[in-house]
């Protein structure tokens, strides 16, 4: 694998250096980071194991494979500073929004082959989603050697441009979602009696092995929520109290607050 260099290192470039390193596929002295934040960046650097640098030159001196991670509105300051640079590179974005149009409209002009990502968090334990926008200028073996890359760290899907938002709403931006899931159970645990930290290795359990079971059955999660549910138990009561709250309206809404923001 060739070498990468990350454009910022917040929690989602963590997350993916920390899973590419633990992979095996990438050495952390051929992961080079680069953030404004020098100290973060090296207590980080040390903490996951990849090798921080002292500026952008020095990033793109290093890094074969770009992974443009730093805020959106960042970006353009970036470019204007590495776009000259960028030459001969492979250049992935992490970076909300930012998809293969928009780099194409800035950097038409450099030989420089992109592709859009939008990746989350589970990716540092090797269980993420990893979204391919179908559209990049990458070469085939380069495009061959991107979803090995992630693949490593968890499912990679591509998808047409115009599904990569909701893709992002409900991949990315959902593990937020079941976090407050969990705990909002936790705390009806605790209620009840149990530990808090009991609690959350039980539940963190339960949602696991409920994904799994989905993913690795193809079953409808309609049926695999009947299977649950015997005549007159309590699962179905539960269930009826999530419905007289909303729970599904619940769901939907928040997924149409991320896309109509």
């Amino acid at each position: 694998m060739r070498s990468i260099g990350f454009i910022g290192m917040g929690n989602m470039a963590q997350a993916l250096a920390a899973g590419f390193i633990d992979s095996g596929l990438v050495r952390g002295e051929d992961i080079f980071a680069y953030a404004p934040h020098q100290n973060k960046l090296r207590a980080n650097a040390k903490r996951l194991g990849f090798t921080p640098v002292s500026s952008l030159v020095e990033l793109l001196t290093s890094g074969e494979i770009i992974i443009m991670a730093c805020k959106p509105y960042q970006i353009e300051g970036v470019l204007s500073e590495i776009k000259e640079k960028l030459s001969g590179k492979t250049l992935i974005s992490i970076a909300a929004g930012w998809n293969y149009e928009k780099y194409h409209k800035i950097l038409n002009d450099i030989p420089v082959r992109i592709q859009f990502v939008m990746p989350n968090t589970p990716a540092m334990v090797g269980e993420g989603v990893i979204l391919f926008e179908e559209a990049n200028s990458l070469e085939a073996s380069e495009r061959e050697e991107m979803i090995k890359l992630f693949s490593s760290v968890g499912l990679v899907e591509e998808l047409p441009s115009n599904l990569m938002g909701i893709g992002g709403a409900v991949a990315g931006c959902a593990p937020a979602f079941v976090d407050m899931f969990m705990e909002a159970y936790a705390d009806a645990a605790v209620k009840y009696g149990m530990p808090r930290q009991t609690a959350y290795r039980i539940i963190a359990q339960m949602v696991s092995g409920s994904g799994k079971l989905a993913a690795e059955t193809g079953e409808h999660p309609g049926v695999l929520k009947d299977n649950v549910c015997s005549p007159g138990g309590t699962t179905i009561c539960g269930v009826a109290a999530l419905e007289e709250s909303g729970f599904r309206g619940a769901c939907i809404r928040s997924v149409d607050a991320i896309m109509n923001k």
